[in-house]
């Protein structure tokens, strides 16, 4: 066999390959890139802290026209019982005032970006409030207790938020 005879076959079986490599190529599906997979997962993140904040903002606005009207109801009863009445009406701010707290508290942490999108359960009583629930980092945990404290009528803290490990 000579050396162009050689040559030929050589690269005759280099073209096969590269036309059956480029034909088993075609029949695979594409699979998204780590990019694409990463994009699609941060439009879903984004998509839920939107929707969580749309819930916080709606519940808050509920829970705001919830406490005037109690405020109301809790005044015209204390103008027409007398001393008894006003009595039931200062329990009954209070619980309008707990209610109010725990809303603006709620408000708060839906402004926060990384506190926005997880689920905090805020609980007052009597001006205490208690934060329960999961904190993406110890920087978060401890930003969602200075949220609670700067709300006016809140006489104390306890920060009950677990750091999941990420």
């Amino acid at each position: 066999m000579g050396v162009t005879s050689k040559a030929t076959r050589v690269a005759s079986m280099l073209a096969v390959s590269a036309l059956a490599l480029g034909l088993m190529a075609c029949s695979k599906t594409e699979e998204p890139t780590v990019g694409q997979r990463l994009d699609s997962a941060v439009e879903k993140t984004e998509q839920a802290a939107a929707d969580a904040r749309a819930k916080t903002e709606a519940a808050m606005q509920k829970a705001e026209v919830q406490v005037e009207k109690g405020a109301e109801r809790a005044e015209v009863a204390a103008k027409d019982l007398g001393d008894s009445a006003k009595q039931a009406a200062n329990t009954a701010m209070e619980k309008v005032d707990d209610a109010s707290i725990t809303a603006q508290v709620s408000a708060g942490l839906a402004k926060d970006p990384d506190l926005s999108a997880i689920k905090i359960n805020v609980d007052t009583q009597g001006g205490a409030v208690t934060l329960n629930g999961p904190a993406p980092s110890l920087a978060a945990k401890d930003r969602a207790q200075t949220i609670a404290k700067s709300v006016k009528g809140v006489t104390s803290v306890t920060n009950l938020l677990v750091v999941s490990a990420g």
